[in-house]
């Protein structure tokens, strides 16, 4: 399964959440390569607290030179040996792997959309990942970039028939992005236009569609008096919550494309990193936050979620 992270807007908490899931995948037992292919900020690095590659590999080492075709291959890390951080060493999982193909560091946006040579590298890489790990999840530059349409071409149903592929978009709970995630995809030049557009189309828009789904982050819990402190604000947040319902079904991002949500987690609002159970056994991070990331990981690899939305039973279209 090659899976894309993508967002329309910088602080969606894409990578920060992207690395968590993969975290919850191997801890799963799932062998799991993660990609950083965000071009102009790779972070994932810093997210798993390797020091070598928290801003990206070396000049000439990332998957930005292998993609330019500089390099024969990228360099991958191991991510529990290479973590400067003990208790995620320590982690034992059923036998999940988890490495990390960093970006690079001042790699940049400098690659032609349409370079055939670096689509076909994409393809190739992403090929031998698919071939070698049970999930790969790809961290895309935000917005409309240059990652974006690669990813598109390199993943075509006539390039890579009989492939999983599917696309995550990520955005916070608020008006300004939900709307954000309805113009990546539906607006202008956005993943379902360019998709569909020319005379040969690399997909249909019910394929792409077939294989996207959203993911709620940083949500608030509307109504908790323990966090809210005053009945008029609790019913207040209610009211909102209610309103960016509406208007997230209204711009295509119902809760039946919906493959989960992540609660407020003042750990990450202050550091991002991974949340290790001992993070929630110590009391600093909320059990909430690392169920989230489990069930992230449980509904990715759940052949159900993949069901088209008009296609799936009633009790496996509620909201989530």
């Amino acid at each position: 399964m090659i899976v894309f992270a993508t967002s329309d807007k910088g602080g969606t908490g894409r990578s920060v959440t992207s690395c968590n899931l993969a975290y919850r995948l191997a801890m799963r037992g799932l062998n799991t390569a993660y990609v950083d292919y965000d071009f102009g900020s790779p972070t994932a690095g810093a997210v798993f607290e390797i020091s070598a590659v928290e801003r990206g590999a070396r000049a000439g080492q990332g998957v930005h030179s292998y993609l330019k075709g500089n390099i024969p291959d990228i360099s991958r890390v191991d991510v529990r040996a290479a973590t400067d951080r003990d208790k995620l060493r320590s982690q034992r999982s059923r036998g999940g792997k988890l490495f990390l193909y960093p970006g690079e560091e001042g790699g940049g946006e400098a690659m032609a959309g349409d370079d055939q040579s670096v689509v076909q590298r994409c393809v190739d890489l992403l090929l031998d990942l698919d071939n070698k790990f049970k999930v790969v999840i790809v961290d895309l530059s935000s917005g409309r970039s240059v990652a974006m349409r690669v990813a598109l071409e390199a993943t075509a149903p006539r390039v890579m028939p009989g492939r999983q592929v599917h696309w995550l978009v990520f955005h916070r709970w608020t008006r300004q992005h939900i709307m954000a995630a309805n113009s990546l995809v539906h607006g202008f030049r956005g993943l379902i236009e360019q998709g569909i557009e020319g005379k040969q189309p690399l997909y249909t828009q019910a394929e792409l569609l077939s294989r996207l789904r959203y993911v709620r982050t940083a949500v608030p819990v509307p109504g908790d008096s323990s966090k809210t402190g005053d009945g008029r604000q609790a019913a207040w947040l209610i009211e909102q919550n209610d309103m960016l319902r509406s208007l997230a079904a209204t711009n295509k991002l119902g809760d039946d494309m919906v493959l989960g949500s992540t609660p407020v987690e003042p750990v990450l609002q202050w550091r991002e990193q991974i949340i290790l159970d001992s993070d929630v056994n110590a009391g600093f991070a909320n059990q909430a936050t690392a169920d989230a990331f489990t069930d992230l990981a449980k509904k990715l690899v759940d052949e159900e979620t993949w069901v088209p939305v008009g296609h799936r039973r009633t009790s496996d279209a509620e909201g989530v």
